[in-house]
């Protein structure tokens, strides 16, 4: 594992994308190269042609979900994700490239660029999966407790398809101990766990026990490994990292007091902000005829008003209201009882369907966005009718209110829409792990996932 802006990544992942970067610079320069000779005053451009085919292709990389090295793709599939998210990156250059005074020789230079990529790729792939199944790239994990807990880490793992990561096995505490793993996993030696893990090159260790009093858990044996650089990880730590979420039913006042994270500083949020209004503004003048033609077609068929305003809670506490174009008949709520939406909810028009599937009629929320009331990426804004509700019946629910609420947001990505309070436990979760350790890569991430939600149509009611 690497510490990347405050972020665990696989080993192999980092390779993986240092090694891409490097294939499309060289690819790109080596195309551009044979379509024509530029001389020393070109060279501030050809790098700068460089870079934005690069960061154009690493973008479409991470839209497509290629970032993650799934052994379970075949090489067919793969083969043609590759072409599919090259192709898109082109297109995407392509168009910047228009606005360079040597364009067309850039853009002339595209196709032998996929060319050398495509195979540069390949090439990179088939490298780094031998070094995963010859265990020189990955990242050795042993496991201690052969109980329920054990086999909840076991089950995270295969869910989570972490790549670079090779579960050596159980290390038993106790002989009493109920076995929940598989016995032949479970490590039988009658060496000491300090011996073990130096045996067996271990890099992690996580505690999979949940009573650790009563002298069960080595503490001077996990503190000499710590010592010597190996990593010593608790059940919430592992799934923290593992599953992307902060599981509320184990967790404790004192682990939100004290534990990593919560970067609120001034510095972080300028950037945000900063961030927050470039983009929108952007975002407004490409949106602006989508929008038109929604207005359009809303007025057409179901009249006014065009655009819903609803009141939502948001940074603080503070209530604001929040600006969709309207997906729902006008007596959606008639009797004044708000209700959470459903899946092939009988209430929402037909172009409004549409939106909703496309997510069209969240595009006013740029305005939100630029009033400061909303942030590009953060946990949705739910009504106080349901923040009252959820406060009740969720703990540290309230934890999500100290950052601005997004457009877009971690939960959004990786779970679907809520429709119940189970829903609202499990996004809340996700919102909890964004709060605690959000960064500018994270909402990069988060903005590719959704780019790919958006695309797939996924979660859409």
């Amino acid at each position: 594992m690497v510490l990347l802006f405050n972020q665990r990544v696989p080993l192999v992942a980092v390779l993986e994308l240092a090694l891409a970067c490097l294939v499309f610079c060289a690819s790109f320069m080596s195309a551009v190269a044979g379509h024509s000779a530029f001389s020393q005053q070109d060279a501030f451009m050809v790098a700068a042609a460089v870079g934005i085919f690069a960061l154009g292709q690493i973008l479409c990389l991470g839209a497509f979900r290629l970032h993650r090295m799934d052994r379970s793709v075949s090489a067919t599939a793969f083969a043609l994700r590759i072409l599919g998210s090259l192709a898109a990156g082109s297109l995407l250059v392509y168009g910047v490239f228009a606005m360079f005074p040597d364009g067309a020789e850039y853009r002339a230079a595209l196709p032998e660029a996929l060319l050398l990529s495509a195979a540069g790729l390949l090439l990179v792939r088939l490298v780094l999966v031998f070094g995963v199944e010859m265990d020189w790239l990955t990242h050795r994990m042993l496991v201690l407790g052969t109980g329920p807990e054990a086999l909840a880490v076991e089950r995270a793992l295969q869910g989570a398809s972490k790549s670079g990561v090779n579960l050596i096995g159980f290390f038993p505490i106790s002989a009493s101990t109920v076995c929940a793993v598989s016995p032949d996993r479970v490590i039988r030696s009658s060496a000491s766990l300090e011996d073990t893990i130096r045996k067996l090159e271990v890099n992690e260790v996580v505690v999979a026990l949940q009573e650790q009093r009563g002298g069960l858990l080595p503490v001077s044996q996990l503190l000499t490994c710590r010592l010597r650089g190996v990593r010593i990880t608790d059940l919430s730590g592992f799934f923290e990292r593992v599953t992307g979420e902060v599981p509320v039913d184990s967790l404790k006042a004192s682990w939100l007091i004290y534990g990593d994270g919560f970067r609120q500083n001034w510095s972080r949020r300028f950037v945000k902000r900063a961030l927050d209004v470039v983009a929108a503004a952007i975002l407004l003048v490409f949106a602006a005829p989508i929008m038109l033609v929604a207005a359009l077609v809303i007025f057409l068929e179901s009249g006014r008003p065009i655009i819903f305003r609803q009141e939502r809670v948001g940074l603080g506490g503070r209530s604001f209201m929040l600006l969709k174009f309207r997906s729902m008949r006008t007596d959606a709520e008639k009797d004044g009882v708000p209700r959470w939406a459903s899946t092939g909810d009988p209430r929402v028009t037909q172009f409004g369907r549409f939106m909703r599937r496309t997510r069209i009629d969240e595009l006013p929320q740029i305005f939100n966005v630029l009033k400061g009331e909303m942030s590009f990426v953060g946990p949705r804004p739910e009504r106080p009718f349901f923040v009252s509700q959820l406060t009740e019946q969720v703990p540290f629910y309230g934890a999500r209110h100290t950052v601005k609420p997004g457009l877009t947001g971690w939960a959004q990505v990786k779970y679907s829409y809520g429709a119940s309070v189970e829903d609202a436990v499990r996004k809340l979760q996700y919102d909890l792990y964004y709060v605690k350790n959000h960064t500018i890569l994270l909402d990069i991430v988060i903005l590719l996932g959704t780019v790919r939600v958006v695309l797939s149509g996924d979660g859409a009611r």
